[in-house]
């Protein structure tokens, strides 16, 4: 009987361990919003108020999301878009259309993703249309119920606006703005970029019609809001199926935690009164999140970026570590998973060289080391890279941590502008950092 009763238990933990995986990459890998959000409550509001004018009063407005990859710009607009669609009248007219540089390369495939998510193909069957901006203002047109009050509003969300720039006219850019400035549909028009020199890449036409409202975000968050980020994207929902596994969770991560991995395996095979009895003898007064340890892994993390993408990395590989016998994260598995993070960018900036030169030895000259260490510290004082943990006396420069400060687009858009680079320079870069 007993051992029926443990098989029904670790069933039961089993189940909850999925649980609590889905739910957390989920909140992870899909900017799904959670809690707060810190540091960006000031254009969270503008973002919101600019949206709800709108869906709801009719008004047409554009905008640019602007900050650094890992800033929380996908994570605000779906925020807002979520409590957007919570009020009734705005869940029944209003339309999304959601475009992405990357995705839609030029506007011929971003005109048929429009018509495609607005459901009006069968609308536009076989016309031919002698324009773009004429295709476009008939499938706007197609949405109308009546009056200018009563047509449906549409937000255009264009992820990687940047890459739509460089389509050919900028056509697309050119008639949304142009429709967003026009008592015509309501239209709002989001974009979202890295790029803080976006404005000086759009055409003088397409720049008069854009309102030129910027919301920049630059996670000017503190280390203490920093750790509440981190409590909040490991907490469980209340609406989690088991409560009292979700109070335990939660406990760990905010209020208490548990003292050794042993203790923790003997709460999965105990009855729930005898847990609660060892609880009280046996749990700290600390949580995850107080543990010196956890807060070291998160302080090296903060200075190095404040890039929340580089926080959910952390917390997905230390949710790998939680089974049906160990059902907590303990302060190992973020330990673990920090070195993981940062175990294979640790490579001699002078042997991979070489091995390059020998690949290429017919066209790129050899320099000798202290040339090649010169030169990467020319990199660190024009801020292209930057060392990522301290250095300590017994560390070699050529082996320090660094991160790149640039994005592949800029770096690819350098090396075609540079007119003596190297053929087999260029080559290099289209092959190690198409995949990135």
């Amino acid at each position: 009987m007993s051992s029926r009763k443990s098989k029904n238990s670790n069933l039961k933990h089993g189940e909850c361990i999925s649980q609590v995986q889905r739910i957390l990459r989920e909140r992870f890998c899909h900017q799904i919003p959670k809690g707060n959000l810190f540091g960006v409550q000031a254009q969270y509001k503008h973002l919101i108020e600019l949206l709800k004018r709108t869906a709801i009063h009719g008004e047409s407005n554009s905008a640019l999301i602007i900050g650094p990859r890992g800033s929380g710009k996908t994570m605000i607009l779906n925020q807002a878009l979520e409590e957007l669609m919570e009020i009734k009248q705005v869940r029944e007219n209003v339309l999304q259309v959601h475009l992405n540089g990357l995705l839609q390369t030029n506007d011929k495939i971003a005109l048929k993703e429009i018509t495609k998510q607005l459901c009006l193909e069968n609308v536009v069957g076989d016309k031919i249309f002698g324009t773009f901006a004429e295709n476009l203002s008939f499938l706007l047109e197609a949405l109308k119920k009546g009056d200018r009050t009563t047509s449906c509003p549409v937000i255009f969300i264009l992820d990687e606006f940047d890459l739509f720039a460089h389509h050919k006219n900028q056509t697309l850019l050119y008639n949304l703005f142009d429709i967003s400035q026009s008592a015509q549909t309501p239209v709002a028009v989001i974009g979202l970029t890295c790029r803080l020199d976006i404005l000086e890449l759009l055409e003088k036409r397409v720049k008069s019609r854009f309102s030129h409202r910027q919301i920049h975000l630059m996670n000017s968050f503190s280390f203490s809001q920093y750790l509440k980020i981190f409590k909040e994207q490991l907490t469980l929902p209340e609406a989690f199926p088991d409560k009292h596994f979700t109070e335990k969770w939660n406990e760990t991560v905010q209020a208490r935690g548990l003292i050794s991995q042993n203790l923790i395996f003997l709460t999965c095979t105990m009855s729930s009164k005898r847990l609660d009895d060892l609880q009280v003898l046996y749990y700290s007064k600390k949580g995850l999140s107080e543990d010196k340890n956890v807060k070291d892994v998160l302080l090296k993390h903060f200075h190095a970026s404040k890039d929340l993408r580089s926080l959910h990395m952390l917390l997905m590989l230390a949710l790998s570590h939680i089974t049906s016998s160990r059902p907590f994260i303990i302060p190992t598995d973020l330990i673990e998973a920090n070195h993981l993070c940062s175990m294979d960018s640790k490579a001699n900036i002078v042997h991979e060289f070489q091995k390059f030169i020998q690949r290429k030895a017919h066209s790129v000259y050899n320099f000798e080391k202290p040339v090649v260490m010169k030169a990467f510290e020319h990199l660190q004082q024009l801020e292209l890279v930057k060392v990522m943990e301290r250095t300590s006396v017994n560390t070699q420069r050529e082996y320090q941590l660094v991160k790149l400060l640039l994005d592949n687009n800029q770096i690819m858009d350098a090396l075609q502008k540079y007119p003596n680079c190297p053929t087999d320079v260029r080559q290099w870069a289209a092959s190690s950092l198409s995949w990135l």
